[in-house]
């Protein structure tokens, strides 16, 4: 079986993915494709990787596993989602290290499916506004409670991407920038899914409508509607268009108003991060997903 598993990161995405593919569920499920509802297997995964701690599970693991998730024995590809996978806000930088427990649960994971064909997807974010949210998820006031011994401008997705590489070096992993969804948001649901390249999906603009004018998506979408489903290029174009013409500015801004992220730290954790980016571009094995590429 193919298993699709988005693994967060926290403060990412807030399930909108998982919410667009499951708009697609019923003629995913023609296609042999299963989009379980969360509550189906996010607890029972953290648990059973939890029992594992590090040894390995009984002959039936799996196969109870997949008869509790999903009913149909004919499902050829298993949809999953879980933001909070490798850790809670509160615990993302436990011991000073960024996902700390990455390893661990990637790892778990493929002893608990360790026949199945598994394919990584994570969302990342600018480390300043992804500080401010997790902080705030958190409850947690200062960085220095939040963070123990690792600066800010060290907080590297390259470091967590690696880790995750070395616990299941043969899984493709599939990235891509929070700040690029509305631009990729269609591509990731094809991806993430497994649809078939011909077949209309449904969703392509849930990101879309929240950051642009009712006006304005209306047009967006009169617009693609013209062009041939797999022209890629043109579709981003004209989101591009869109977001510069009509987007919200209000829903577009994020505010950074944790004492220890000033102007000048915000500056250099954005260079920091646009370097990182083209480190991850070039690691074995990872795809990272931009837009106009």
């Amino acid at each position: 079986m193919q298993i699709a598993f988005h693994i967060g990161a926290n403060c990412t995405d807030e399930d909108r993915l998982l919410k667009s593919v499951l708009r697609n569920a019923d003629t995913l499920l023609q296609e042999g494709i299963a989009v379980p509802g969360p509550g189906r297997y996010r607890k029972l995964l953290r648990e059973a990787i939890d029992a594992l701690d590090g040894g390995r599970p009984t002959a039936d693991a799996r196969d109870v596993l997949v008869d509790a998730i999903v009913e149909d024995d004919k499902i050829t590809r298993l949809v999953l989602s879980n933001d909070n996978f490798l850790t809670v806000p509160r615990r993302i930088f436990d011991h000073g290290v960024f996902y700390h427990q990455a390893e661990k649960k990637v790892h778990g994971l493929h002893s608990l499916f360790p026949n199945d064909d598994i394919t990584l997807f994570m969302g990342m974010r600018h480390p300043a506004s992804f500080l401010q949210e997790t902080a705030t998820r958190a409850g947690v006031t200062g960085l220095n409670e939040y963070l123990g011994l690792l600066p800010p401008l060290e907080l590297r997705w390259s470091d967590v991407i690696r880790r995750i590489k070395r616990a299941a070096p043969r899984t493709p992993l599939y990235v891509w920038c929070n700040e690029d969804t509305p631009l990729i948001w269609e591509e990731l649901i094809r991806l993430f899914s497994g649809v078939p390249a011909d077949m209309p999906v449904a969703g392509q603009f849930d990101v879309l409508s929240g950051v642009v004018s009712a006006e304005g998506l209306a047009l967006l979408t009169s617009r693609i509607a013209a062009l041939d489903h797999d022209d890629v290029d043109a579709r981003q174009d004209l989101i591009a268009e869109a977001l510069e013409t009509h987007a919200l500015p209000e829903q577009l801004e994020e505010s950074i108003d944790l004492p220890e992220l000033n102007e000048d730290l915000v500056r250099a954790m954005t260079e920091s991060y646009e370097a990182d980016l083209d480190l991850i571009g070039r690691m074995e094995g990872v795809e990272l997903i931009l837009p106009f590429d």
